[in-house]
């Protein structure tokens, strides 16, 4: 059974991977730099990871055309945006949000390889789907 409690243990594994990366690359990489070693330490921590995953745009009960790209999918419930920005901007929070609600995922995580302490600038998010699962 998928709670609240289980999805953000998955969160602090995904969290704990972006740190471990951080920790031996050091911020002012691209982000294709950080990609293929971030989903290389989540895969090591056992979390399967989809990366660069298209998603059909539904409108209003229909399949309308047109797909978007998440980074990662993780566990096919927590959707993960990298970036590797000097600043996250309210524009990056408006996009998780946006791609969160479009593929109905529970949680999603926006995190900025470019700061120096991943965990300060970190956003987390969390849907309506989140609030509907069982905490434990």
């Amino acid at each position: 059974m998928i709670t609240q409690k289980h999805i953000n243990e998955i969160s602090f594994q995904i969290i704990g991977s972006a740190i471990e990366v951080h920790r031996h690359l050091g911020p002012g990489l691209l982000e294709s730099v950080y990609e293929p070693c971030f989903i290389e330490e989540m895969r090591r921590r056992g979390l399967s990871v989809n990366p660069q995953k298209y998603v059909p745009v539904h409108y209003k009960g229909k399949v309308l055309g047109g797909n978007f790209k998440l980074d990662l999918l993780v566990n096919d419930l927590i959707i993960v945006e990298e970036k590797a920005v000097e600043k996250i901007l309210p524009v990056h929070k408006a996009q998780l949000l946006s791609y969160l609600k479009l593929a109905q995922k529970p949680k999603g995580l926006l995190i900025n390889f470019h700061s120096t302490n991943i965990k300060e600038h970190l956003v987390s998010l969390v849907t309506e789907e989140f609030e509907k699962l069982p905490e434990y």
